[in-house]
């Protein structure tokens, strides 16, 4: 599924907002003007706002570290108070990231979100992820936990009719150049794709996202024990202690666009109030 079934000509959508963790963030995205990282979400506004003569209002709620719950409890209630007509949902992974990891609880709290927002009026853009097992034998120890919140991602979307991105097994993600060091967060040319993956999804743009780069680039940074051990201890090792410590790389960071910024003529400014 990719846009709502049904659906002739895409909507001409005019206050988005985005919610999620370190992905929808824009982590290891170029530095934006403000010192935050940009992100595919900030390029999904930009070309809405192509679409709209007056431009639109975009919001950007993510916070890096975040689990479904945590997005459910801070950012939905958030998002319905601002009255978005289109919303963009992608978390999870870093709930399958931990032996915790609970697929019908996590499911839940999705559907919850999921409910709220169409209640309130808005369309909704979830993520199906990625195969972590296509890029990294360490990575893809956690494949069939995605596998199967991929599934629930599916059926609520279905339920509640929302537009879905799907990433599993595009061979075009399997690219080197598409992800930062630390193989879980889109490099630059990553989050270009992932912009233009929602376009396609949203029925704004086709699928040429989904063709490999060409040659492609596989250099193996995981495969050899040297790269391993580098990606351990710059990337898995400090995870691995603030999980010890009960912490999480979104303390202390606060959403980059909470309020509605206009997006117009390419740049983004804050609304009026």
């Amino acid at each position: 599924m990719g846009a709502v079934e049904g659906t002739v000509e895409p909507r001409q959508w005019r206050r988005y907002a985005a919610l999620g963790d370190s992905f929808t963030e824009g982590m290891c995205d170029e530095i934006g003007p403000d010192g935050r990282y940009r992100g595919w979400a900030d390029q999904l506004a930009l070309s809405l706002a192509e679409r709209s003569p007056d431009g639109i209002e975009y919001a950007n709620l993510a916070v890096r570290g975040r689990l479904v719950s945590q997005v459910v409890r801070e950012q939905v209630p958030a998002a319905v108070a601002l009255r978005p007509d289109l919303v963009s949902l992608a978390v999870g992974v870093n709930d399958t990231l931990r032996r915790s990891f609970d697929v019908n609880a996590a499911a839940t709290e999705l559907e919850n979100a999921v409910r709220a927002l169409r209640a309130a009026g808005a369309d909704v853009l979830v993520f199906a992820f990625g195969n972590p097992a296509r890029r990294s034998r360490v990575l893809g120890l956690i494949r069939e936990r995605i596998r199967a919140y991929n599934t629930a991602v599916d059926a609520i979307a279905a339920l509640y009719g929302c537009y879905v991105v799907h990433y599993w097994d595009v061979a075009a993600m399997d690219d080197d150049r598409l992800w930062a060091e630390d193989r879980l967060h889109l490099s630059p040319r990553g989050h270009e794709l992932a912009s233009a993956s929602a376009r396609e999804a949203l029925g704004i743009d086709d699928d040429a996202w989904r063709t490999p780069l060409v040659p492609p680039e596989r250099n193996g940074r995981l495969a050899t024990g040297t790269g391993h051990a580098r990606w351990v201890g710059a990337h898995a090792g400090p995870w691995l202690a603030r999980r010890a410590r009960g912490t999480s790389s979104g303390d202390g960071v606060t959403p980059k666009h909470p309020t509605w910024v206009r997006v117009s003529g390419g740049a983004f400014v804050p609304a009026e109030p």
